[in-house]
Order: C-alpha cells, then structure tokens, then sequence
C-alpha cells in the first residue's frame, strides 16, 4: 500500500486547524503519517494538536501523529522541516483550514501510484474552494488536464499546492526556495515536476477533486508583491519572451472573464 506523509503548517490557526485535523484523522487510508509543524503558536492550535493526536491514537486508526512547534523563517522554512522529516512515499500538504473532499480521498490517490510499474513522480487533482467556515464557494477556475508538465507552468499555476503530491524521494532534494517569501511552492512545483522528468517517472492526473482549499493566505493579502515575485520565477524558469507573452494573455483572459 502507497504511504502518505501529510504535512500541516500552522500558525496561530486555532480558529480553522480542526476540521483540517479531523479530515486527515478520518482518512481510511491507513498509511498515514501527519507532521504538523508549528511556528510557537500563541493560541490554542497546539493544544488542539495534542489533543487531535491523542484522539488518532485511541482510534488506532494507524495515522502517525508527529507535532513539532518551534520557531521558523516564515511558512517555506516551515515547509522544509515537513519534508525533511518525511518518511511517507508521497507528500501533500494540507494547511489550516484545508480539508481532503471526502474520506476516501489518500486511498484514490494511493491506487493511481499502485497501476504503473514504476512510481508516479507527481500525480495531482483538481481543488475547489472554500470560505472560512469549510463551505463550498466555487471549483477552481485552471484545470490541469493529462500528462501535467512543468513547462505548462507558463500557463499558471494550473495545479493547487494542496492537491499536488510528490514523491518524497524526488522533494527531500527539492527543497524550497527560501529566496521567494510569496511564490516558492509555483518554483517547487515546477522543479518537482523538472526532476520527475529527469528521472523518466510519469505525472498522473487523478480526474477528481483532491483538496479543499480555503481561500485567502499571504499570496492573497500581499497580492502585488506576489504577483511580481511569481513574474520573477516564471522568467527563470521559461525566460522573457515565454513569460512576458504568457502574462499579456493573463490580463487579456481577465477582461474577457468580465
């Protein structure tokens, strides 16, 4: 069976880490490894932790509870601790306030790793969102399609950092770059999906929806610093002609959206 390393950073979330700890706690996949790393918290989202952990293990529902709480370099450094002390075959991560759509949702994905011969380096899903009491408001408007790659980057972010999961083995020597403070899980992604490539491993669409995702974050209240900061990873990644082309048609598909 495909084992999962879920990934929970968290800061200050006591209003909306519960329903995000008890979608993983009712997953029926059993390989499950949940790492919450906190930021020193100075509400009660690590007591709510402890105490979600002490649930899991009463349950014995076979879900590995880690809770690690210290200080960190901001929500990327965080991140890294995540996959540094990953032991599952995939990692997703699913912050506070975000939910899988159903509890059967890592035993999907588990059966799209197990159908080819050699282990998938990606494989993704589609995500809808949600407000902040966990309520549908809307799928998300970029579908990914088959054959995910990391030059359809270009084109945007196409698959949502929470229903993109990687093999461990590819992202413990893909960390994220910590020079970006808005837009390194785009960067990770596409070097993710690079390094994939390299090692001839397929990406794998799960044609469904994979993650509930709550709308809002630092991305959306620094949107203009955001925006510039992704401007930079794309040129990097695909140069200024590819780029600056690709964001003309942004501004263009905006106004036709009106």
């Amino acid at each position: 069976m495909t084992t999962f390393t879920v990934i929970t950073c968290t800061y200050n979330a006591a209003a909306t880490v519960e329903r995000t700890l008890a979608s993983v706690m009712e997953q029926d996949c059993r390989d499950v490894e949940h790492i919450i790393i906190d930021g020193c918290s100075q509400d009660e989202t690590v007591n709510l932790a402890q105490t979600y952990k002490q649930e899991s293990d009463k349950r014995g529902t076979g879900h590995k509870v880690k809770i690690i709480s210290e200080r960190d370099n901001g929500l990327y450094d965080a991140m890294n601790k995540g996959i540094s002390l990953a032991g599952g075959e995939y990692i997703v991560y699913i912050n506070a306030g975000d939910t899988f759509p159903d509890r059967h949702t890592l035993s999907s994905v588990a059966a799209l790793a197990e159908s080819p011969a050699v282990l998938p380096g990606v494989i993704y899903g589609d995500t809808d969102i949600v407000d902040n009491d966990g309520n549908f408001v809307r799928h998300r408007r970029l579908h990914p399609g088959e054959n995910l790659s990391w030059r359809d980057y270009r084109r945007g972010m196409l698959v949502c950092h929470q229903a993109f999961y990687a093999l461990t083995s590819i992202a413990k020597h893909t960390p994220y770059n910590l020079e970006y403070r808005y837009s390194a899980d785009v960067d990770w992604c596409i070097r993710v999906l690079k390094a994939a490539e390299r090692e001839g491993r397929e990406t794998v669409y799960a044609r469904r929806v994979v993650a509930n995702y709550l709308s809002g974050g630092m991305t959306t209240s620094n949107h203009r610093a955001s925006l510039a900061e992704r401007f930079r990873v794309m040129r990097r990644h695909y140069g200024w002609v590819v780029t600056v082309a690709n964001h003309i048609w942004f501004v263009v598909r905006a106004v036709i959206r009106r």
